[in-house]
């Protein structure tokens, strides 16, 4: 069980009483401490017309809106009152100061109202043009509405787009025929292409894709100012009237307005430098590689004498031989006689940062009198070992209390040659409330050691000079729970296997070697009151020997050029027994069939196939963010298995997931277990999962001088478990597509952040909206059940309570 740790004080529960009470206080007129000709800005919106696609409106209202373009912004609103500003009038106007006013009076959480200013419109009017004009909407009208109401105002922009121009050709004027060759060999790669809607900002991302890519050419000097762009929307009907070239003008305009696509030519122009022998742009190579492994901190190398080693064009000046020569030389691809590239130069800094022993690297190029350069590398080490001591205190929905000690060591560079061990032991226990008195219900405590090697350790060579974040892993561990009057779960594990980044965006961790024994030590009581009457449940707790391989493929896009909206994607696929099999079946055929590795272990070799896959999408806006998840997982049991290991079972409810449900309760499929046994110690599991959220984040207020941003959510979870075989002791609880509707659990409700920025508290409030068991309608809708909400009983098992750290997903 994944425990959820948090720390928080007794003024939390204050917190929403004080949000609700301010803005009551809040609701009273702001215009009261406006001038005599003034008036309150209180709303402010883009009515957008063309022909255009809805995602490009969209994208266009909200560049619109922007306070680039839009000058004068409204005053925000937060449950229908506009409290920033009372808070703003209440330090300034009303001069509130004590112990109270001093909390609540940050800076961030105040806004000078907005008073309406015409010239701020007219000039926002102009800019809107102007972007649009850009965008390549050059037949776009903007003008504005007022509406007054007492002493606030309200301004529409009206924003016609007109007809967007469209690219016709593309071509190149470029005189130094080298680059005209490196540039003509990107073209298909080319964001200005033929047929695509003319926009400023896609010249200027050309712009800078046609700078890196002739910088990676080996053009070192070449800047982004040489490149120019010339657009030509005149054709033959500017001739028509020689004697009269206006009205030629005239007829271009008229011409292209009537048009459904009015078109034009763009040319690429790429300039000579002036200062240039020739007048061409010099393309460079590199020359010497120096490397200082152990720079001093202070950039100061006068007070140290240096050793060096060199190598051909390849020297190392160290003060100290911290890392062996040929593991430093394998991260840096910069070498003598290569063309000057940005790519190599971002990969090497990225490939010496992986190696984990430096922190901070440094890459200069010192420009020689021929068209060379010198590859200065410097590298300040980081503290090579550490040892940490991490207490914890926890809540989850299945007990009230929980701490936990975690003692660490790590040694970055053993051996001198980056290979990093870490070593970790944990202790914990659980702590229920029985009256008034606490009640141990788990004890655990483990440990783990782990190996990373900076390289791919295999029979066969493979190259790695293109991948970043290279590493082979080797983990090994051991954990000890036991859950008092109930079980002892000895889980022993290890695995080895490598982690890769191929590209910025994604990452691979494949572990063709996991070992994995569970041993389980059942309490008679326990065991004959719960287990023995469940085979499925019977069937979970034996004794496991887990053995096969993982895989697991990474995807994300979060960086700054998707600071709108990213994807993370996750996917997973574990098998067990294939290999283990045939070592199980080798060990019998060397004994003639008389024992096995089973037999010799007295374990029996779990077999299935396991995979899961997540995504993610997130839209981020100055103030909030709305995020979505999907999940699937499934897994099948094969050979001599016929139930998946307890611990690599599904389960739904919790923080993490379905909400509106405590962890374990929910499922399988349309069961319900309501015995006694399950309101103490739930236990539901399945062999599959269906799983999607949705969640709207905003922030609401920064408390104590701006230090903690207190955050509001509503969310929407959606899901269950199944089982993929019939299950007589559940009824109701395989998977069948025509129950699918009927088994979809429903739940919503509302949450509080309490953003400390290294670390977040998050709180939920889940209420079901659809219950998969519910008899009192067909598809199991539970709003009829609401009108019970006044009762605390039915708010005790109705409205869940979720703390744990971290936003869900």
């Amino acid at each position: 069980m994944k425990q959820q740790i948090y720390r928080f004080n007794n003024t939390l529960r204050f917190t929403p009483l004080l949000v609700l009470t301010l803005c009551f206080l809040a609701s009273c007129s702001n215009t009261r401490y406006l001038k005599e000709n003034q008036q309150l800005y209180v709303h402010s919106g883009v009515e957008l017309k063309g022909d255009i696609l809805v995602s490009d409106k969209q994208e266009l209202r909200s560049s619109l809106e922007s306070k680039s373009l839009m000058l004068q912004q409204a005053n925000k609103k937060f449950l229908g009152t506009r409290i920033k500003v009372w808070l703003y009038n209440q330090k300034y106007n009303e001069k509130k100061k004590n112990l109270f006013w001093n909390l609540v009076l940050s800076p961030k959480n105040m806004e000078e109202p907005s008073v309406f200013d015409s010239a701020k419109v007219q000039e926002s009017i102009k800019r809107m043009s102007a972007y649009m004009y850009n965008q390549g909407y050059f037949y776009d009208t903007v003008s504005f509405e007022k509406s007054a109401r007492g002493r606030k105002v309200s301004v529409t922009y009206k924003v016609n787009t007109g007809k967007n121009f469209v690219i016709d050709s593309v071509s190149y004027d470029i005189p130094d025929s080298s680059l005209m060759t490196v540039v003509k060999k990107s073209q298909p790669l080319s964001l200005v292409q033929k047929g695509k809607p003319y926009k400023q900002e896609t010249l200027n991302s050309e712009r800078e894709r046609l700078t890196r890519l002739i910088k990676d050419a080996g053009y070192y000097k070449f800047d982004r100012g040489y490149i120019h762009f010339e657009l030509d929307t005149l054709n033959k009907s500017f001739l028509r009237n020689s004697l009269n070239p206006f009205e030629g003008m005239l007829n271009v305009f008229n011409e292209n307005k009537g048009l459904e696509k009015p078109t034009l030519n763009i040319v690429v122009m790429i300039r000579n430098p002036d200062d240039s022998l020739g007048g061409m742009h010099k393309k460079y190579t590199i020359n010497r590689v120096i490397i200082y492994p152990d720079y001093p901190v202070s950039g100061d190398t006068s007070r140290f004498t240096f050793h060096d080693s060199i190598t051909g064009f390849t020297s190392v000046r160290y003060r100290q031989d911290i890392l062996r020569h040929d593991v430093l030389n394998r991260s840096i691809l910069l070498r003598h006689g290569d063309t000057f590239s940005n790519k190599q130069y971002n990969a090497t800094i990225n490939k010496l940062y992986d190696l984990g022993v430096w922190q901070f690297v440094t890459v200069n190029y010192r420009e020689n009198r021929d068209t060379t350069l010198d590859a200065l590398l410097y590298l300040t080490p980081r503290r090579k070992q550490s040892l940490g001591a991490t207490f914890e205190v926890s809540t989850s929905s299945d007990y009230l209390l929980g701490s936990g000690i975690t003692l660490s060591s790590r040694h970055l560079n053993l051996r001198r040659s980056a290979t990093s061990l870490d070593v970790s032991l944990n202790t914990g226990i659980e702590l229920i409330r029985s009256g008034r008195a606490w009640v141990l219900q788990s004890k655990e405590f483990g440990g783990s050691v782990n190996f990373t090697f900076p390289k791919f350790i295999t029979p066969f060579h493979i190259s790695q000079d293109k991948l970043t974040a290279v590493k082979t892993k080797l983990s090994m561990g051991a954990d000890y729970l036991s859950r008092v009057q109930k079980f002892d779960i000895t889980n022993i594990n290890a695995s080895f296997g490598y982690d890769w980044t191929p590209s910025p965006y994604r990452r691979w961790i494949v572990n063709p070697i996991s070992l994995n024994y569970v041993g389980t030590r059942l309490n008679p009581s326990f065991e004959d009151t719960i287990v023995n009457k469940n085979p499925y449940l019977k069937r979970s707790f034996e004794p496991a020997f887990i053995g096969g391989e993982v895989a697991s493929y990474i995807y994300t896009n979060n960086d700054a050029l998707h600071r709108d909206h990213y994807s993370f994607f996750r996917i997973n696929l574990e098998e067990s027994g294939l290999w283990l099999n045939g070592i199980n079946s080798l060990v019998g055929l060397v004994n003639n069939h008389k024992n096995d590795l089973e037999d010799y272990t007295g374990l029996t070799i779990s077999n299935f196939v396991k995979l899961d896959a997540d995504y993610r999408h997130y839209w981020k806006r100055p103030r909030a963010a709305f995020a979505t998840r999907a999940y699937i997982g499934i897994g099948v049991a094969y050979s001599s298995s016929t139930v998946l290991p307890y611990i690599r079972q599904f389960t739904a409810g919790g923080p993490n997931s379905i909400r509106a449900w405590r962890l374990r309760t929910l499922g399988p499929g349309s069961y319900h277990d309501t015995s006694a046994t399950a309101a103490i110690f739930p236990d539901q599991t399945g062999d599959m999962k269906l799983e999607a959220n949705a969640e709207y984040r905003f922030d609401l207020i920064r408390m104590f001088d701006g230090t903690v941003n207190l955050k509001g959510a509503t969310f929407l979870d959606a899901g269950n478990i199944w089982m993929l075989r019939k299950d007589p002791d559940r009824p109701g609880s395989e998977f069948e597509i025509s129950q699918l509707y009927h088994d979809l659990a429903l739940g919503t409700g509302v949450g509080l952040r309490l953003d400390f920025s290294f670390f977040l508290i998050r709180l939920d409030w889940g209420i079901p909206l659809k219950v998969p068991y519910y008899t009192g309608n067909a598809n199991g809708w539970y709003f009829s059940e609401w009108k019970h909400f006044s009762d605390p009983s039915w708010r005790r098992d109705n409205v869940i309570w979720n703390v744990a750290i971290g936003y869900p997903f």
